[in-house]
């Protein structure tokens, strides 16, 4: 890793520390840890995305988008492009050439997540991010049906590895159960 790599770590580093509630830095830590530890030999372009997943996220409240579905799933769409195009502005800075730049652009806003091992690397840890971390907090404060259809939708993202590490995490009782009935609706492990 080079000078633009660091440079553009570090850049990102200082957008997210201005985050009121100082959960960015941590997460795209986190996200990082995550993706090292599924792809050890990750590509900068990888760790940079990882590193940059959130940036910047709390600019972009929930409440500018409509209330329901429609209006989260818009809301998402437009933080995927939001964060990539933040990041394509870092990248560019810190020296980075176009291709570099659109690949992590790509990355971010998930196009061909199917093909691409980097983008389902992003999306493992992503996944494992909020199971390790976020998983009990937000299950705590919301409905077990509702839990396990979202346990069901992540599960269908990972890979079969991010599968294993995501049964191998040190989870609650209240946690396991839920987990164990979103598998039982998506069937066995892998």
């Amino acid at each position: 890793m080079g000078s633009a790599f660091d440079a553009a770590c570090a850049a990102i580093d200082r957008a997210n520390a201005e985050d009121p509630a100082g959960q960015e830095l941590l997460y795209g830590r986190r996200m990082v840890d995550w993706t090292l530890k599924l792809a050890p030999h990750a590509s900068e372009e990888l760790l940079l995305a990882a590193r940059a997943q959130h940036l910047r996220r709390w600019t972009v409240p929930r409440s500018t988008y409509p209330e329901g579905r429609t209006g989260y799933l818009k809301w998402r769409e437009g933080l995927k492009k939001f964060h990539a195009d933040a990041l394509a502005s870092i990248m560019a800075e810190a020296g980075y050439g176009a291709d570099a730049v659109a690949k992590t652009h790509s990355l971010l806003v998930r196009k061909n997540l199917a093909p691409d091992a980097e983008g389902q690397t992003l999306e493992d840890a992503a996944c494992l991010v909020f199971l390790q971390f976020e998983f009990a907090p937000f299950s705590a404060k919301t409905e077990p049906e509702k839990m396990v259809e979202i346990l069901r939708k992540t599960w269908g993202k990972m890979s079969t590895a991010a599968r294993e590490q995501a049964l191998a995490l040190p989870l609650g009782p209240a946690e396991l159960d839920l987990v164990k009935r979103a598998l039982e609706i998506t069937g066995p492990p892998g």
